[in-house]
C-alpha cells in the first residue's frame, strides 16, 4: 500500500510567499506560479 505524504515547507519559504500575497499584491494563483506549488499549498 502506498501511503502519501505531503511536502514540508521551511518557515521562511512561507514567509516570503505570504508576503507575495500581502505585501506585492499577487494573487494566490499567482504567487502560487511564482513559487512554484501548487494553489492549495499556498491556501493552507
Amino acid at each position: 500500500m502506498n501511503t502519501r505524504t505531503r511536502p514540508t515547507y521551511s518557515a521562511e519559504f512561507k514567509l516570503e510567499t505570504a508576503q507575495l500575497v500581502v505585501d506585492e499584491g499577487y494573487s494566490v494563483r499567482e504567487a502560487s506560479e511564482a513559487v512554484g506549488v501548487s494553489k492549495s499549498a499556498v491556501d493552507k
